[in-house]
């Protein structure tokens, strides 16, 4: 008993390291307009203290961005009577439209797998599918499929050791958006770690929004459709009409 008194008491004597974060951003905002071909958002901060580092275990960084969710229905192609058609699809009714995770190591030693499924970090961990219909039992290949997807359109990226950090106190890394956004607000979370556990984190957004011409349209498109899907058939049959025109011209 009275060594558990003596080890309660060393254990409340052991000093306390608050570290908070302290962030900075290039920009927090994205303007997509006609030239919009994709940008890249420096991502920099430095840890507050109350006292001394300590030397173990390592401070890790870890940065994700993640855009708008929304619902994405994967379909499953089979090559039958020498066609290709439709024979399953699963639901995923939670999937950024695009998101990013940056570590200043591997991902698997900064967190462990007990802080990721609380924090849902990971690509696997952020795309959340409730339920498939009964016939399928592979319903995780759906999701896999679904990262193959966007990882080789560049919406979903894992860039390990791309955070640097110096003399554990500063960080910096650089998120690179692609071209194809979807407007909204960006999600930004900072995840200090040790050990694979989370000793702080920070959020902030990015806000991505159209602007100009494509400001116009996208508001037309949803606001008033019919004018939109006249003006985009006028668009298309005077393009055929000016095509004709030059083909024309080239023939004479």
């Amino acid at each position: 008993m009275r060594g558990l008194v003596l080890a309660f008491a060393l254990l409340l004597a052991l000093p306390v390291w608050a570290e908070d974060i302290v962030l900075g951003l290039s920009s927090d905002q994205v303007s997509i307009n006609t030239n919009f071909d994709g940008s890249e958002i420096l991502i920099f901060g430095a840890v507050k203290r109350d006292a001394p580092a300590p030397d173990e275990p390592r401070l890790q960084v870890i940065v994700t961005v993640a855009g708008p969710s929304e619902r994405v229905t994967v379909r499953r192609k089979e090559k039958r009577f020498g066609i290709w058609v439709n024979v399953d699809a699963v639901e995923v009714d939670h999937a950024p439209s695009f998101y990013a995770v940056s570590t200043s190591t591997v991902l698997g030693l900064a967190l462990s797998e007990t802080e990721d499924q609380r924090h849902s970090v990971s690509i696997p961990r952020a795309i959340r599918s409730v339920g498939a219909p009964m016939n399928i039992t592979d319903s995780e290949s759906f999701s896999q499929a679904l990262i193959r997807i966007k990882s080789a359109s560049n919406q979903y990226q894992l860039n390990e050791g791309t955070v640097s950090v110096d003399e554990q106190t500063l960080f910096r890394t650089a998120i690179k958006l692609p071209a194809a956004l979807t407007e909204g607000d960006y999600k930004t979370r900072i995840f200090l770690t040790r050990g694979g556990d989370v000793i702080s984190k920070y959020e902030t957004s990015i806000f991505v929004r159209k602007v100009g011409m494509e400001r116009w349209l996208f508001r037309m498109s949803r606001e008033s459709a019919f004018l939109y899907g006249l003006m985009s058939l006028a668009i298309a049959i005077a393009a055929g009409w000016g095509a004709s025109a030059v083909f024309s011209a080239f023939r004479r």
